[in-house]
């Protein structure tokens, strides 16, 4: 498998457990907006995955269908349902943590990596997703502070 393809199943991984941890913190929100608003991210982030998907396919790679088993992006969304015991303002910290650590891995990505141009303009596409969704974590965890 070419390192390319490699890269880009580690970015797919990461971006199906932030799919999951928004799924998770949706079925235990305590308030019916940050329910609404946290479904919403998750079907984002499985857009993203698709779309991810399809270039990884492209490129002679296998689909994701898994998030990560282990590493700390999934250690990071694991912790949001707990978080969700002590109310939504433990349970937007968190996502907001794990928004920061996806964000982070894509903006590396971009930035240390020779992709193709059709790949990179993949990646670009799904960064500006996950930048809109961290900026809007960072909001949330204002709110709920």
């Amino acid at each position: 498998m070419t390192n390319t393809a490699s890269n880009l199943e580690s970015l797919i991984r990461i971006t199906i457990d932030s799919a999951e941890g928004y799924e998770r913190a949706a079925e235990t929100a305590k308030t019916e907006q940050l329910k609404q608003l946290l479904r919403e991210q998750s079907k984002k982030r499985h857009s993203t995955v698709a779309e991810l998907n399809e270039e990884l396919v492209r490129i002679g790679g296998q689909a994701q269908e898994r998030g990560s088993a282990t590493g700390a992006a999934h250690n990071v969304w694991t912790r949001i349902a707990d978080a969700f015991a002590d109310g939504d303002e433990a349970a937007t910290e968190r996502v907001e943590e794990g928004e920061d650590y996806i964000e982070n891995k894509f903006r590396e990505a971009l930035e240390n990596q020779d992709w193709d141009p059709r790949t990179r303009e993949v990646l670009q596409r799904a960064h500006s997703q996950i930048a809109e969704g961290e900026r809007l974590t960072d909001r949330l965890e204002e709110q709920y502070d």
